[in-house]
């Protein structure tokens, strides 16, 4: 168990020190729990990580939401002895391989955790309470694979609820964009759950790209930067490119291109940017969506689809996903889903203006229309949006209140009855092989509308009779228990490169509903891991229009993004190199 949070050092309540990196990492202690802040790419503190992992810091137990890079320096750095966290991974560069590692050997102990279990267990250490009670994950194994959460009884109403046990942090390391002269920490863009891990830790560390005279947050005050008061900050290094290569908005966007290097390698080569660099990254920062059109982007790529050419696959899917949604929707993007994302641009380009679209795990809201990217996403989400907000509040928010309609997912394995499992699967050759995690997606799925699930290569491999544990799964079916839970009723839908499956309540399968244009019902069955139930019309896939075509290819996605999610092995490396070199040609030219 962590330090209680009153045991600060006497004489560092209101004034936090301000010292070197070195200094600053030798404030963690062998066996510390800790987090950091961030998430995926955005904002990670790399730079302390890897000065902690220098000092040669053991056992720590490692309790977030997720790490990503940072996690994996840690790990190289054999500083970790423990884990808890709910999603990890390389994002757009796949499974992280130093955590995957780990887990599959067995020589770092490892809980899946909801984000449930994790947000209400550090509120439970933030307010001194024994536990905290949330919405249980219902239809989930989740809560069978963590010690830190149960079910229990709700003593009013009786219903099923979970119960969250207190998880006080020692240290919470964050990358923020400003520190004032006094220790006040300035934090842009979106926060995930940094604020619910820094108000658990008794010592928050943070490292910033610059120190501003005391008075200049009170001047600016800008309505989307949140400040953590000074009270709550134990010591604060200057440290400019501290998150790099992932991002610090507006000083920097993620550096793909340095990233594919450092995830390339067999250990973590992590360098500062050299001057050039750092002049096209200060740039990149700061392009608005009025700078960046499709045409633009168009003008980059080698091979574009011509307007007249037949509905391509993952072009059926966007369509179909798209034609899903209207002005009421409002829609959510977690990690990298390119599909998931295009089809809500396209829906707000074309028949449902209103659809409100929220960015980088719920922080970024309302975010405008913009063509896809990869390394210009966050900056211009960044600079459309007009509301910064953490993952936690968007959760309480929006979740909780069940006014989001879609967040379109996918997972490494459904089953017939759409469960979904993202934690680990045997390969043909038997070998376990670690995935990254459900994310928030055990918590989310019931409070969806609607439960959308995606399939970019359908196989017996990934749509199979039974998962080998339920990561994810809805539980509440029907309109009236939909209602009597506080969510909205909606519907269970599945598409793959092949098909479209319709949920079936009173059987409680997956049914076929369409057929692609081209698929027969026999290829279907082949790659499919039970006997298939069919609905009473079973269709074809309707394709895009020509309209949503010519706008698909010239405006949302003139770069092929979506094509990222139908390729793997020696293939994605290439296209997402292309990629990068397309849009840095265009920031170049701006």
């Amino acid at each position: 168990m962590a330090t209680p949070l009153f045991s600060r050092p006497p004489g560092k309540r209101n004034r936090p020190d301000f010292v070197d990196l070195d200094t600053l990492a030798g404030m963690v202690s062998d066996g510390d729990r800790i987090a950091m802040g961030g998430f995926h790419f955005s904002r990670l503190p790399v730079a302390l990580c890897a000065a902690v992992a220098k000092r040669g810091v053991k056992d720590l137990h490692y309790i977030a939401w997720g790490g990503s890079l940072g996690l994996e320096v840690l790990l190289e750095g054999n500083c970790i002895g423990k884990l808890g966290i709910c999603f990890n991974s390389l994002d757009v560069f796949g499974l992280a391989p130093r955590f995957r590692a780990a887990v599959e050997s067995g020589s770092i102990p490892m809980e899946d955790l909801t984000d449930t279990v994790l947000m209400e267990g550090q509120r439970a250490a933030q307010y001194g309470m024994d536990s905290l009670g949330f919405v249980a994950p219902l239809g989930s194994n989740l809560l069978d694979r963590t010690s830190m959460g149960n079910m229990a009884s709700d003593p009013l109403s009786g219903r099923p609820i979970g119960i969250a046990e207190p998880i006080p942090l020692d240290c919470f390391l964050l990358h923020a964009q400003r520190a004032d002269e006094d220790g006040n920490i300035e934090i842009q863009g979106a926060r995930n759950l940094d604020l619910t891990a820094g108000f658990a830790s008794r010592d928050i560390l943070v490292t910033v790209e610059e120190i501003v005279p005391r008075g200049t947050f009170q001047q600016e005050g800008s309505p989307r930067a949140y400040i953590l008061p000074r009270t709550f900050v134990r010591a604060i290094s200057h440290v400019p490119f501290g998150a790099y290569p992932t991002s610090c908005l507006p000083y920097y966007p993620t550096d793909y291109r340095d990233l594919a290097r450092v995830t390339s390698g067999e250990t973590l080569d992590i360098q500062t940017p050299d001057q050039d660099r750092a002049a096209y990254l200060r740039k990149a920062a700061n392009v608005r969506t009025s700078q960046i059109t499709g045409s633009l982007l168009l003008t980059k790529r080698t091979d574009p689809e011509p307007d007249d050419a037949p509905a391509t696959i993952d072009e059926v899917m966007v369509g179909w996903l798209a034609n899903e949604y209207d002005n009421d929707s409002v829609c959510s993007v977690g990690s990298f889903t390119p599909l998931a994302f295009c089809s809500y641009l396209l829906a707000k380009k074309t028949h449902a203006p209103d659809l409100v679209l929220m960015g980088f795990n719920g922080g970024l809201v309302d975010v405008g229309e913009r063509p896809m990217s990869l390394c210009l996403a966050e900056p211009l989400d960044f600079w459309s949006a007009p509301v910064h907000m953490g993952g936690d509040d968007s959760f309480h928010w929006y979740y909780q209140r069940g006014l989001i309609t879609h967040e379109v997912v996918s997972a490494a394995q459904i089953d017939k009855h759409c469960n979904t499992n993202n934690f680990e699967v045997t390969s043909p050759s038997g070998k376990r092989i670690r995935l990254p995690g459900q994310g928030g997606m055990a918590d989310v799925a019931n409070m969806h509308q609607h439960f959308m699930l995606y399939l970019p290569r359908h196989s017996k491999l990934t749509l199979v009779e039974q998962v080998e544990t339920i990561s994810a799964a809805r539980a509440l079916f029907t309109d009236e228990e939909r209602i009597r839970a506080g969510f909205q009723p909606g519907k269970i839908r599945l598409i793959t490169n092949l098909c479209v499956f319709h949920f079936d309540e009173a059987s409680r399968e997956l049914e076929l509903a369409s057929i692609h244009p081209g698929i027969t019902f026999d290829e279907v069955q082949e790659n499919t891991g039970f006997t298939l139930r069919q609905a009473p019309t079973v269709g074809v896939t309707a394709t895009p229009s020509s309209e949503q075509l010519h706008i698909l290819r010239g405006e949302i996605d003139p770069l092929g993004m979506r094509r990222t999610e139908f390729v793997a092995g020696k293939e994605r490396g290439p296209l997402l190199m292309s990629l990068i070199d397309a849009e840095e040609s265009v920031v170049r030219e701006l």
